[in-house]
């Protein structure tokens, strides 16, 4: 059960109709997870991947931004997405160690899939945060096959979360994580459109943890830390994808992709040295840009776009900050516990556990 089935309702903007980020038309995500057990060693971890739109990426480029919050993770392709501010392949998730082969397995994959052979490189967008805990990270267990797997299984709809895909080892404030989703529908004299979220969330100390602004944290220190014999409260990542179709043009796009920043900040996050903090926004509301075939010399000199005007951007930074800190909640409340190979429990964060410790902090109902 999500956040908003146990009554807990962040913010004030409406949800899609997934609550996902499934809700911006076009995005698709799919996961491939890996639970197993290999020479004696724990293997949890896997791949999630975002297709932007329906359709090839390079056909139908997308205008992005993106932001670091704090710079200890690592990711492939964000100066390009920097530099140029068009996203143009597909958005993959993974665990620290393998973010090689799946960005090379993205190439190998894209290439297949051509039929220009004048196009002659591409740059995927591959991003990371840390399993190790729970998952023989150095075992590098991630395959192409797994990447193929995710890419064949992106789909719309509803978006599974919690220990699945690249979420499937991740701890968040020291429960167990991973991948989480939610989405928020502006009303239509603010545009009607949608921002869409979806976090892999493996960051965070109980302590700090927030729910709808209650530190809920405080009510669940006497749960056994994963991190009390190995491991430091805090250590991790989170990486944000925000998607949206509104027409955004890549500067706010980078604007957009900041104000992750708040909705981490709202649940605890955000505070901690040892945490790659990575966040990506794309833009689907321009929708006639050109394909992005390098090489070739008939594309057009200029392309007419459109843009928000920055009096109405606001609205849109509300929902993103919403959509990602419901999107954490999201991953917490569908995790499920989870053993390390030297027998440390990580505990997934019940429902039923969670109210009680908004009680005895003061929440009574949500809005």
């Amino acid at each position: 059960m999500r956040a908003r089935q146990w009554g807990i309702t962040l913010g004030l903007g409406t949800p899609g109709e997934l609550n996902a980020i499934t809700d911006v038309p076009g995005v698709r995500v799919g996961h491939s997870t890996l639970k197993a057990c290999v020479d004696g060693k724990q293997v949890r971890t896997g791949v999630t991947l975002i297709q932007p739109r329906e359709g090839e990426a390079r056909q139908q480029p997308c205008f992005a931004g993106y932001h670091v919050l704090n710079g200890n993770g690592d990711a492939t392709g964000l100066e390009w997405i920097g530099e140029a501010g068009l996203l143009t392949t597909p958005i993959a998730i993974t665990n620290t160690h393998s973010i090689g082969i799946v960005r090379d397995t993205l190439v190998a994959l894209e290439r297949e899939r051509l039929a220009d052979p004048a196009v002659y490189w591409c740059m995927p967008v591959v991003m990371e945060t840390y399993d190790g805990t729970l998952n023989d990270i150095w075992g590098q267990h991630v395959k192409p096959e797994h990447v193929r797997q995710a890419l064949d299984d992106a789909k719309a709809g509803p978006v599974e979360e919690g220990a699945v895909g690249g979420g499937t080892g991740m701890i968040c404030h020291e429960f167990k994580g991973g991948i989480g989703t939610s989405s928020r529908r502006l009303p239509a004299e603010q545009g009607g459109w949608t921002v869409g979220a979806l976090v892999q969330a493996n960051h965070g100390k109980r302590q700090e943890l927030r729910v709808d602004g209650y530190p809920v944290g405080r009510q669940l220190a006497g749960i056994a830390s994963p991190f009390a014999a190995r491991g430091t409260p805090g250590m991790g990542s989170i990486v944000v994808i925000i998607a949206t179709d509104a027409p955004l043009l890549p500067h706010q796009c980078r604007r957009l992709a900041q104000r992750a920043s708040i909705g981490i900040a709202r649940t605890g996050g955000g505070t901690e040295d040892s945490s790659g903090d990575l966040f990506l926004v794309f833009a689907t509301g321009n929708r006639d840009l050109p394909p992005a075939d390098y090489g070739r010399k008939n594309l057009p000199l200029n392309s007419a776009v459109q843009m928000v005007n920055n009096d109405h951007i606001s609205p849109l930074f509300s929902a993103a900050a919403e959509a990602v800190e419901e999107a954490i909640i999201n991953a917490l409340l569908a995790g499920e516990d989870m053993t390390t190979d030297e027998g440390i429990k990580v505990p997934g964060l019940a429902g039923e556990t969670l109210l009680d410790a908004l009680h005895t902090s003061g929440w009574r109902v949500s809005r």
